[in-house]
């Protein structure tokens, strides 16, 4: 492989991209609002941005019914954390670093919502009564400090077609999830059992709540 050309600093950048607009460096803002909010509220979908203590990062996707991410105040979101894999790369994360970025997503919308910040974990029972959902409170969830909130533009979307349903791959056109666990460590596995096993826990909603 030759060798590639690196871009090395801010200087160089700018030369090839330019700086923001005014009107770009005019949507940040330190706060939420009542027309921002609405981003959070009407999304079901958010990916979340930690730091590793080794210095990697980590993101991680959190999905439930739109405005599960709850606006407690301007400057404030509870993010509950409802049963994953337990290996809890953005709980460690956080323990260890408190910063964290947030990128909300609506479906068939083309503008996407950032919001940056600080965390900290809570099992406060009474704060996390209102993430119920199907009768199961989340044990623990993240509080977030809001630092930084502005709408990103749409053009990713646009480029991407993302919301097209014409563009929708069906799952089975890809690898199989016990097909790659099985070339990664476990060569013994039967993938039709795990992915048959995995489908029936799905269908009956078990470890969603």
């Amino acid at each position: 492989m030759r060798e590639i050309r690196t871009v090395t600093s801010e200087e160089e950048l700018r030369d090839i991209i330019g700086g923001p607009t005014e009107l770009v460096l005019a949507k940040l803002a330190d706060r939420l609002n009542e027309l921002t909010r609405q981003f959070i509220e009407r999304s079901p979908f958010v990916c979340v941005a930690t730091a590793r203590p080794d210095g990697g990062i980590d993101v991680s996707p959190r999905g439930d019914p739109p405005g599960f991410v709850r606006v407690i105040d301007d400057t404030t979101v509870l993010l509950p954390e409802r049963p994953g894999n337990r290996i809890a790369d953005t709980l460690t994360n956080l323990l260890a670093d408190p910063r964290i970025a947030l990128l909300f997503l609506i479906p068939g919308v083309g503008d996407t919502f950032r919001v940056n910040g600080t965390a900290v974990i809570t099992d406060d029972r009474e704060l996390l009564s209102t993430s119920e959902v199907k009768g199961k409170v989340p044990r623990l969830g993240i509080v977030v400090s809001v630092t930084e909130a502005y709408t990103q533009c749409a053009k990713a979307l646009i480029r991407s077609d993302l919301w097209n349903p014409g563009n929708h791959i069906e799952r089975s056109e890809l690898p199989a999830s016990g097909e790659i666990l099985r070339l990664i460590s476990l060569p013994d596995l039967d993938v039709s059992e795990h992915e048959r096993a995995r489908a029936e826990r799905y269908a009956r909603g078990d470890g969603l709540y």
